[in-house]
């Protein structure tokens, strides 16, 4: 007689199985490329309540199964004051897919709610540092987010348009404020599509943003929207459909900086104009 699988192994099959190609196959890809789990490592894996931590946090799971390198898990959850019903959405789903959860509060949203300035920018400027210092006082050497691939390209082009700068987001950082510890991104070659399948293939709802901005932003219903993340999801797929490997151009540009050619870059957070180098060539 057949087993029947439980809600939560359906989940986890659907992404071994049915979405190995687009998410098990480049999350395990990711993994081994940038190295990012070590023997006896100790990672907090955090978790928003959004569709990519969420998912992010099952394919840790999964893998901590069946590695042959031993590491340790624990599954963070800073609430930043979210409302009751966003928390309890976080909780049942944590239940349903079977990760046991630590959860503690911080009040981010209240600080970053009270400034006009940037206050995205200041609010995961601070969940960053809150969920750096929560994993060290728990004895983990690393925290890891569900940042994905088209997060990466994203920011690539963001800080181009925007910023005046060409800068990536690297799969593996060393924290300059927590000594010890690093932050990994494991989802770093997962496409969002793959994400969005996913949920809906399993029926699942996460929360978007919780915070007071984007309530705003859903009452006022502004489909120009608020966000230049957005507007540049917007551009890079009009290119897409002229060029259907321009997001992976844009990932591929950068693995593959020709420093030879630029008038300047930073290393170190130090500026080199390329005359330093210019006068000095033969």
């Amino acid at each position: 007689m057949k087993r029947e699988l439980t809600p939560c192994q359906l989940i986890e099959q659907s992404i071994q199985k049915k979405y190995r190609k687009n998410i098990w196959s480049p999350f395990i890809t990711a993994v081994k490329r940038y190295q990012l789990i070590r023997e006896n490592d100790h990672i907090a894996v955090c978790i928003s309540g959004g569709k990519d931590s969420m998912l992010l946090a099952k394919c840790m799971q999964l893998l901590q199964r069946i590695s042959d390198v031993p590491f340790s898990l624990t599954y963070l959850v800073m609430d930043p004051g979210y409302n009751q019903s966003n928390r309890q959405k976080i909780m049942d789903n944590a239940e349903l897919l079977e990760i046991p959860v630590t959860v503690f509060d911080s009040g981010i949203f209240e600080v970053a709610n009270g400034t006009d300035r940037n206050p995205c920018y200041l609010c995961a400027r601070m969940r960053r540092g809150n969920l750096y210092a929560k994993a060290k006082e728990l004895g983990c050497n690393k925290i890891a987010l569900g940042h994905h691939f088209n997060d990466v390209i994203e920011t690539t082009v963001m800080g181009m348009l925007y910023g005046a700068q060409l800068q990536g987001m690297r799969p593996r950082l060393k924290s300059t404020n927590f000594a010890g510890m690093e932050l990994i991104r494991p989802l770093y070659c997962v496409h969002e599509d793959a994400v969005i399948a996913w949920r809906n293939y399993n029926h699942l709802e996460f929360l978007q943003c919780a915070c007071r901005f984007t309530e705003q932003y859903e009452q006022v219903n502004d489909e120009n929207g608020i966000s230049k993340r957005q507007e540049v999801k917007e551009l890079i797929r009009g290119w897409k459909k002229e060029n259907p490997l321009v997001e992976m151009n844009i990932f591929n540009s950068i693995h593959d900086v020709n420093v030879d050619t630029m008038v300047g870059y930073k290393a170190g957070g130090v500026a080199h104009p390329f005359l330093e180098e210019f006068e000095s060539e033969t």
